[in-house]
């Protein structure tokens, strides 16, 4: 998408040709689940929701750009499993690979074959799809089934690892290559009496061969059991789900592959979309402002901060309305990070708080020419909620 050190599937091929591939022995995983969260959710700096956690926006520091694992937003189906990083290893396998291989006679790859790569690291937005799911209710009147998120199921973090992109070159792709699936090691999804298996999702080839990263720590320490540790994959700009944890294996296939989670769930559905929807990839345009919900405002000026963020380009304008919409002002963007795949943080000066609940609106343009609607697209599971979002605050 929009990594500016992609390379083509002819020069790819022509890559792994050189480099070529070896297989190693593939130990024995050891893996127990021992709670849905495993990490401290202090109640000051999350909002618990069973086996997940959203982060609050009022715990946020303005002056920090990217958002630690310690308060970074949990999305599990089930629970955090601990994986032993010592007998950890990761399958490659499918017909999509330049020497077709099962499953049983799969390449496997351990932390130390990953980390003895030429290592790299990506600064991203990572983000669940239902991010702001509860403002169809609550702002549109459309209840939508699902966790009710309000904003800060979202965080920015700087991925430590390798490009997806390097290890299959290792292992070399059948020119026909078209799909890859990954697959975690978390428990399988069992819901309504069907078991759905372990969690899993295809994704192209050539986003694989783009910007997909394999990460092992997030900076400068080992991931966090809760978020992925001790490999995940990092699809970045894309919905949360696809950037499977607890990275088991990688089916790659000349076929386009499928599971529950590109057929059954994320994916529109209901409302005015068509059943043939696709699969959900590139986030939406959002914003968020970093106040409490119903924050007290003093009736003087008063300068407030907020975050913005694309799936699909950097951010181009950030406007802020404090009279309904009726006028937008621009809004200071204060700090970009070092490439265009974080968030943008940006300020208002609010010069005349009138006394009295008042509302904050705040909208973003990506690069794209993408800009946050009034209304979102109401769909069955509440997914990819871009409206501009309501603030309220009483300003005495």
């Amino acid at each position: 998408m929009r990594s500016s050190t992609s390379i083509s599937r002819r020069g790819f091929l022509t890559l792994a040709a050189v480099v070529g591939g070896a297989a190693v022995v593939h130990p024995t995983l050891a893996v127990a689940a021992t709670g849905p969260i495993l990490k401290p959710i202090p109640p000051e700096w999350f909002v618990p929701f069973g086996t997940n956690a959203e982060m609050r926006w009022d715990s946020v520091d303005p002056r920090t750009y990217l958002t630690a694992q310690e308060r970074l937003f949990v999305r599990n189906h089930t629970s955090t499993p601990v994986i032993d990083a010592a007998t950890y290893a990761l399958k490659v396998f499918g017909d999509g690979l330049a020497t077709a291989r099962t499953e049983a006679d799969a390449l496997s790859f351990t932390l130390a074959d990953l980390r003895s790569r030429c290592r790299a690291s990506l600064t991203s937005v990572h983000e669940c799809t239902g991010n702001g799911r509860r403002f169809f209710a609550d702002q549109q009147g459309t209840p939508a089934s699902g966790t009710a998120w309000s904003l800060g199921a979202v965080g920015t973090v700087r991925w430590e690892g390798v490009w997806l992109r390097d290890l299959l070159a290792s292992v070399g792709l059948d020119p026909d290559a078209l799909s890859i699936q990954a697959t975690g090691l978390d428990d399988p999804y069992v819901t309504g009496g069907v078991d759905y298996g372990r969690v899993r999702r295809p994704f192209p080839v050539d986003k694989a061969l783009d910007d997909a990263f394999l990460a092992w720590g997030a900076d400068g320490a080992p991931l966090l059991p809760d978020h992925g540790y001790p490999l995940r994959l990092v699809l970045p700009g894309w919905v949360g789900i696809a950037s499977i944890k607890w990275l088991g294996s990688l089916e790659v296939s000349t076929s386009q592959l499928t599971s529950p989670w590109n057929t059954k769930w994320y994916r529109m559905t209901g409302g005015a979309f068509p059943v043939d929807s696709p699969p959900l990839t590139v986030n939406p345009v959002r914003s968020a402002l970093e106040l409490a919900w119903d924050a007290a405002i003093p009736a003087r000026p008063t300068r407030l901060t907020g975050r913005s963020w694309s799936g699909a380009a950097p951010i181009r304008r950030v406007e802020v309305s404090v009279d309904g919409g009726r006028s937008w002002r621009p809004a200071v963007l204060d700090r970009r990070g070092r490439d265009d795949q974080g968030w943008t943080q940006w300020s208002y000066q609010w010069a005349r708080p009138r006394p009295g609940r008042q509302e904050v609106w705040a909208r973003a343009t990506d690069e794209a020419g993408r800009t946050q609607p009034l209304v979102a697209a109401y769909n069955d599971n509440g997914y990819f909620f871009d409206a501009v979002v309501r603030h309220p605050v009483r300003v005495a």
